[in-house]
Parts: structure tokens; C-alpha cells; sequence
């Protein structure tokens, strides 16, 4: 006979596990109808204000797709576009795994500018002041970037966790910041005086990031974002410090009562958000610009919350919705450039759509609706047989 005990320990896992699938399953149904909702809505909108709004639409939905042709041989046409895509994704996905972190633990944090601005800056003086070979002088300006970006979340951090300043106070004001700082040291001491802009020299090609896709800018910063999302991923997931920042998030005081050192890890929590922001700020400096320059991709980092919106700060969520929202953003851009839809609309379309998704009750809504229609049928139905008992 088989232990009672372990046979419910055994039962409860499979009830745990099938109940996460659903869960999972529901949400990626609800995903789903909400986006068709959306571009349903995008496409009413597209048609009173353009001209062509199929044409239009569709260089919204295909726009950043190569196009493979057979005319005389196998041809790749439009792979620019989709090193677009790619680079959008690579920087959403590293800013939106810094802030799923910090929103796990119940923090919001607006910092992620401000870490990437500087960690661009760590890693581009040590591309242009350190003299090493390709895999060192990278390594090194990996290594100066997180620093840099795990440095300036700890900040807001520690201030939070034992002096009660609020985060989104103290980390906006950190970006402000943050950016004066980057932009007095690029003109004082890093600018090239023969550029006709403020910016610095190009970076000498052992600081510059490898392509991996030839006719993009698509470089080794690829694979060093697969590897965020798992080390986050390893992280929440099956270590202690993760696990401290989820009993953080489900109830603070809960933790406070089991042990649990809420100061250390909210500080942590938010330092340790800084290192993918700081990465992010490579893949902009060492990977798309080779330089620095005056304003590299201002307001980039609030995408990044976006991200973690749509991906309910699940790092493996965050790589879908990063992947699905950087495609947003190139066919956008390329609606915006291959029609007559100006930016205004392109931007009210983005914005129905990040809206609808990241709306909490419009599934369990719609859920609730056809439960109760489902009841209510298999009530009609037993009513006869009900009748016919009597």
C-alpha cells in the first residue's frame, strides 16, 4: 500500500502544476484576444484617417518581417528591418527585466534611464581609455556598465529601505541626475571637438560589440539578453534572494514575521535591477552608436516599465512581450514612413493596444461572462429532466 501522505503530497503537486497551466493558458488566450481587439480598433481608427488603410495596416503587421524572394536564387530582402526589430527588442527586454525585478518586490521604480545613461558611460570610458584586446576590453566594459548601473539602484534602494524616502521620488530625481552628469562629462572631458555634434570619437573596433547578423546592427548583445532573461529567470525562480523578493511582494509584514531582512532586499532588489539597465546601456553605446553622444535614446527606459506591464514581470513574459512590443514600435515606424498615417495616429494605435492589455479585468470580465452563460444553459437543460423525474 502506498503512504497516504506522500500520495496527497504527490496529488497536491499535480493539482498545483495544472492549475499554473491553466492559469498560464487563460492568460495567453487573454493575450491574445486582447491584441486582435486592439488591431481591430487600430484598423477602424487607420480607416478615417488614411487613404490606403490596408496598405497602411499592413505595414504595420509586416513591416518588420524579412522577405524572401527565389528570383534568380534564394534572396533575403528587408533584413535591415528585421535587425530593427531585433535592436528595438534588445533594449526593451534588458530594461524591462531591471524593472520586472524592482516590481516583484512591491517597489516602483522610474530609474531605469538613469542606470542605463550611466552604465553607456562606464562602459564607453573604458572603451576609449582602456587598451586591451577584443574579449578583454569587452569584458571589462561589461563589467564597468553593471557596476555602474547596480552602483546608482542602490542608491534609491537604501533610501527607500531604511529611510523611507519614496522610490519614485528619489529615483526620478536620480535620473535628472544622472543625465546632467553624463552630459557634462561628454562635453568637458569626452568630446570629439572635430564631430559636427557633441559626441565622442568612435570606439576602436576591440570595444565594439560583434555583429551576429551581417547587414544589421544585430551583435553579440543578442545573446548576452538570452542570458539575462535565464540568469532572471534562475534568480526569481531557485534562489533564496528571488524568493525573498516574492514573499516581499505578496505581503511585507508576512516576511518581517518568517526572517526575512525586507531592508537588505529591497535595497538589493533595486541594485541588482540596475546591472540589466546598465547592459542596456552597452547595447546602445558598444553595439548601435560605437559612441557616445549628446542624447542617446531619451524616455527609453520608461518602455521598459511597459514591458513588465505586459509581461506581468515574469522574466520569461518579458522576453515575448519585449520581443512583441519592439515589433510594434519598427512596424510603426515603418507605417509611419511607407503611408500616409502620421506619427500622432501610429502613436494612438500603440497606445490602445498597450492600454487593452495591460487592462487587469477586461478577460476575467469576459470570463465571468461565459461562466455564468455556461451555467446558466446547463440549468436550462436539466430542468426537463428535473420535470420528467417528478
Amino acid at each position: 500500500m502506498p503512504d497516504g501522505s506522500a500520495f496527497y503530497s504527490t496529488r497536491q503537486t499535480d493539482l498545483i502544476v495544472k492549475s499554473k497551466r491553466k492559469r498560464f493558458l487563460l492568460e495567453f488566450l487573454r493575450i491574445i484576444l486582447v491584441v486582435l481587439i486592439a488591431l481591430g480598433i487600430g484598423f477602424i481608427i487607420t480607416l478615417f484617417v488614411s487613404d490606403e488603410p490596408v496598405a497602411a495596416f499592413k505595414a504595420l503587421l509586416t513591416g518588420p518581417l524579412p522577405k524572401i524572394s527565389f528570383e534568380g536564387g534564394f534572396h533575403i530582402k528587408g533584413i535591415n528591418r528585421f535587425g530593427n526589430w531585433m535592436e528595438e527588442s534588445i533594449t526593451l527586454i534588458l530594461l524591462g527585466l531591471a524593472v520586472s525585478i524592482v516590481f516583484k518586490a512591491k517597489q516602483f521604480s522610474l530609474g531605469a534611464d538613469g542606470q542605463l545613461i550611466l552604465g553607456a558611460l562606464a562602459a564607453g570610458v573604458v572603451a576609449l581609455y582602456v587598451d586591451a584586446p577584443l574579449p578583454i576590453h569587452i569584458g571589462l566594459a561589461l563589467v564597468a556598465a553593471m557596476v555602474a548601473g547596480f552602483l546608482w539602484g542602490l542608491i534609491p534602494g537604501i533610501l527607500k529601505a531604511y529611510i523611507d524616502v519614496d522610490e519614485i521620488v528619489s529615483t526620478l530625481m536620480l535620473n535628472v541626475i544622472a543625465i546632467q552628469f553624463y552630459q557634462l562629462v561628454l562635453v568637458q572631458w569626452l568630446r570629439d571637438p572635430t564631430a559636427g555634434f557633441i559626441g565622442t570619437p568612435f570606439f576602436p573596433k576591440t570595444a565594439i560589440l560583434p555583429l551576429v547578423i551581417p547587414g544589421t546592427r544585430v551583435t553579440i548583445a543578442l545573446f548576452i539578453m538570452l542570458a539575462s532573461v535565464f540568469v532572471v529567470w534562475f534568480l526569481m525562480e531557485r534562489t533564496t534572494f528571488g524568493y525573498e523578493i516574492k514573499v516581499i511582494g505578496a505581503n511585507r509584514k508576512f516576511a518581517e514575521y518568517g526572517g526575512v531582512n525586507t531592508k537588505r532586499v529591497i535595497a538589493l532588489s533595486m541594485a541588482v535591477s540596475g546591472i540589466f539597465a546598465g547592459l542596456a546601456g552597452v547595447h546602445l553605446s558598444m553595439g548601435l552608436l560605437k559612441r557616445l553622444t549628446l542624447n542617446m535614446s531619451p524616455g527609453i527606459g520608461f518602455e521598459g516599465i511597459v514591458v513588465a506591464l505586459l509581461a506581468r514581470n515574469n522574466p520569461i513574459g518579458v522576453l515575448i512581450a519585449g520581443l512583441f512590443y519592439g515589433y510594434l514600435r519598427t512596424g510603426a515606424q515603418i507605417m509611419e514612413r511607407s503611408s500616409d498615417v502620421t506619427r500622432e495616429v501610429v502613436l494612438i494605435i500603440q497606445a490602445i493596444i498597450i492600454l487593452l492589455i495591460t487592462a487587469e479585468r477586461l478577460f476575467p470580465l469576459f470570463q465571468e461572462w461565459w461562466l455564468r452563460r455556461k451555467l446558466s444553459a446547463e440549468l436550462d437543460s436539466n430542468v426537463p429532466e428535473e420535470e420528467a423525474a417528478r
